[in-house]
């Protein structure tokens, strides 16, 4: 089995890569999921999902020709690398919370690259991994070929959904979760749009479909560890790229994709977006008809816009004719703000939207307090039940 041992600390981060070429792709997974989630990322890029070192988890051969793979758009081939972040899958779990920042989790990347021997690649990122990837761009941006961010927030309050009832279900419903059937169902609804999941597929219902493929993959895996979990939600929680960072990103000049899924009920668009307009011009943002888990749900769209950055980068495209965004920010509050500013009210727009997010932040910071206070209670009241004493063998 393929592992990568972090340096100074005995963390073992176990990895698979795919294809063979002089194009490198690094790929980062998001909170609670393994190296396999990125199946159709691996097979669109790298033309199979067979590992190189032939231990294949799958055993799928090379699609499409695969053997002779042309995802590089020169036939010169890309070799891609997923792996499993600490505290998830067959890699190591530290007990501690501090173990996890999205700081730390980018220098195992940086030791991943090294392991492999890899002195640049493009990095991608979803959800956590997207925000492991933004920290690794800032890190070492020398090393960075291009930089592609899946369904990503900027951390902290940002993580939390919208507070509606489809939200709040989702998150008591993620909580009790205790088997791979109570924590399918509920993935299911965190990761894919409903109109995907009602599709039908012959004589079922994609959810119907998913839902046994989820359980079984589950059970073969195993639930996460609450060590796991714990620390990879503080990574999240803890999670901020600065404006020095932003600023660092940029002067570099790579190209970057902002991919997001326009009903995501995890990460909300508008913090993607507003990432993107920061790293102006250098990023697209590519919105997309699906859920949290985009890549599967519109996977040929997401792998074409991986492949255009790719292909743009080697190129040597210019920023200017790379971004699609406006030069100016868009949207409601800025036209309003003109609007109002030309009366001689912008004062009063600027206060009310002030005011707005605020109140944004506290009603979120209410909500996360609340589900904490749910979960530490309803351990504390289990703890309490009366344990069944059996009879005493003597």
């Amino acid at each position: 089995m393929p592992f990568c041992e972090v340096r100074n600390n005995g963390i073992k981060l176990f990895y698979r890569t795919y294809g063979r070429g002089p194009v490198k792709v690094l790929l980062i997974i998001g909170l609670a999921g393994t190296h396999e989630s990125w199946g159709p990322q691996i097979r669109g890029l790298a033309g199979t999902d067979a590992p190189s070192d032939g231990g294949g988890d799958s055993g799928a051969a090379a699609v499409d020709g695969g053997d002779d793979n042309e995802s590089g758009g020169d036939g010169s081939g890309i070799e891609v690398c997923a792996f499993d972040n600490r505290g998830m899958g067959r890699s190591s779990v530290p007990t501690k919370k501090s173990s996890y920042t999205t700081r730390i989790m980018a220098k195992d990347a940086i030791a991943m690259m090294d392991h492999l021997g890899w002195k640049e690649a493009h990095v991608f990122g979803h959800s956590m991994g997207a925000m492991i990837a933004c920290k690794l761009a800032a890190m070492v941006p020398s090393r960075i070929l291009s930089l592609a961010v899946l369904n990503v927030t900027g951390g902290g309050f940002e993580c939390f959904p919208k507070l509606d009832r489809k939200t709040v279900s989702i998150a008591f419903r993620f909580l009790r979760a205790k088997t791979p059937e109570q924590r399918a169902a509920v993935d299911l609804d965190t990761h894919y749009s409903k109109e995907y999941l009602e599709e039908y597929v012959g004589s079922n219902t994609r959810r119907a479909i998913l839902y046994q493929e989820y359980v079984k993959a589950i059970s073969a895996n195993g639930m996460q560890s609450p060590n796991g979990f714990e620390g990879q939600v503080n990574a999240c929680w803890r999670h901020k790229v600065t404006p020095t960072e932003i600023e660092m990103i940029r002067s570099t000049g790579f190209l970057v994709s902002v991919i997001h899924g326009r009903h995501d009920v995890i990460a909300q668009m508008y913090y993607a977006r507003r990432l993107a307009e920061k790293l102006y011009p250098f990023a697209r943002m590519v919105d997309l008809h699906g859920g949290h888990l985009v890549s599967h749900e519109k996977t040929e769209e997401v792998n074409q816009a991986l492949l255009e950055l790719i292909k743009a980068s080697e190129m040597k495209v210019s920023p200017e004719d790379w971004t699609n965004l406006p030069t100016k920010r868009p949207g409601w509050i800025s036209t309003k703000f003109t609007l109002v500013k030309n009366t001689g009210g912008g004062s009063s727009v600027s206060l009310t939207y002030s005011i707005l997010e605020r109140l944004h932040i506290i009603l979120l910071y209410f909500f996360s307090v609340f589900v904490l206070v749910f979960e530490y209670g309803r351990k504390a009241i289990r703890s309490l039940k009366p344990v069944k004493v059996g009879a005493s063998p003597t």
